[in-house]
């Protein structure tokens, strides 16, 4: 199926591009996500003229991620989970709980923009994680695990 894309997608094309995509992944994903039109000559025609309208659309989200990344770079966030005396964690530490985090601190932050390059928080100390608030601001940041003894 041959698509306009509406916003930039990772390995598939920017804002405007005419690309062909399987079926599935666009009546699945794409369109229903709002990222993508089917590509017929109305939608051609209409896409054209709000052409300038999405431009400044994505560059102000771009502008506005930015300053959110800028915030959120080089922060320590601080978790505390209940741990042996070894070090190990009973558990671990995930996206869900790092994103928890930031929510409270004040950053909106949703559990899939949180990259955990390692997996899994299984230790205590501090780790290095980064967060994909747009497809082209990706910000690291540390998030330092404390032990409670149980």
């Amino acid at each position: 199926m041959q698509i306009i894309l509406l916003d930039k997608v990772v390995n598939l094309g920017n804002l405007g591009d005419l690309v062909k995509v399987k079926d599935g992944y666009a009546r699945n994903f794409l369109i229903p996500t709002g990222r993508a039109r089917r590509a017929t000559a109305a939608a051609k025609a209409e896409f054209e003229a709000k052409r300038a309208e999405l431009e400044k659309a994505a560059a102000e989200k771009l502008a506005q991620c930015q300053a959110e990344g800028e915030k959120i770079a080089g922060k320590v966030f601080k978790l505390t989970q209940k741990a042996g005396v070894d070090g190990r964690l009973f558990g671990s530490v995930t996206n869900s709980d790092i994103a928890e985090e930031m929510n409270k601190q004040g950053y909106k932050v949703a559990k899939s923009q949180i990259r955990l390059p390692n997996g899994h928080i299984k230790t205590i100390g501090d780790n290095t994680v980064s967060v994909a608030l747009h497809t082209d601001v990706v910000v690291e940041f540390t998030v330092s695990v404390y032990g409670e003894t149980a």
